[in-house]
């Protein structure tokens, strides 16, 4: 029996791409540089800031300037946090859906809470969620094991009763290192790594109206 869900939130609740994607293009075009397409943009974003800036920029933490273009990227991202966000098609049925069964949800993000607890808000969920564990929540995020216990701990359901659904490798392993069920989201961003198959999650949905069969 499954007494809680957790969601990452980029890419798996929310779509974050084109604000994020508009930032990255404001600094490049600030640089002089041709803006990217959205295409190029969307698999990096759960990658974070520094995966963004290493499509962007080339750059990785350690480079001359890095520090000061991801200084400016959260800053002009902290200004418009959820101007073109929106939830993922079925992901506001898939809530209701869980909270008519009884079924506690929250969110576990590498993203800080600075950034997090606003878009929450934005988008109608900070009241609804059982909990929300930012980035900067736990000593160590994702794939660490330990955002995902206290999520658990603050729903006040059992690891083993949990399910993680994500949208990135790390994503599974995190869920595995907790002890909760694994579950890929096939609509969300993705990554250029290893192929979704090859992430050893316990399932793999196409949509989220598909996670309601994986509770019964």
């Amino acid at each position: 029996m499954i007494d809680a869900v957790l969601f990452d939130l980029d890419g798996t609740l929310a779509d974050t791409s084109a604000d994020l994607g508009a930032v990255l293009n404001r600094l490049r075009a600030e640089a002089g540089q041709a803006p990217l397409p959205a295409a190029t943009i969307r698999p990096h974003v759960s990658k974070g800031v520094r995966g963004l800036l290493g499509i962007g920029f080339a750059l990785v933490p350690g480079d001359d300037g890095y520090v000061e273009l991801h200084q400016r990227f959260l800053a002009y991202y902290g200004d418009s946090l959820c101007v073109a966000t929106t939830l993922f098609a079925g992901v506001p049925g898939l809530l209701a859906s869980l909270e008519a069964e009884g079924i506690k949800w929250g969110v576990v993000t590498n993203k800080t809470s600075r950034y997090t607890l606003p878009v929450m808000e934005a988008l109608g969920l900070g009241r609804r969620a059982a909990c929300i564990v930012s980035g900067d929540s736990s000593p160590r995020p994702k794939p660490a094991a330990d955002p995902l216990l206290l999520a658990s701990t603050l729903a006040g359901a059992l690891p083993a009763r949990c399910l993680y659904v994500g949208d990135d490798l790390r994503d599974m392993q995190a869920a595995r290192a907790a002890g909760m069920g694994a579950i890929a989201a096939a609509w969300g961003y993705l990554g250029d790594g290893l192929p979704l198959e090859a992430w050893g999650a316990d399932a793999i949905i196409q949509s989220p109206g598909e996670l309601t069969g994986l509770l019964r």
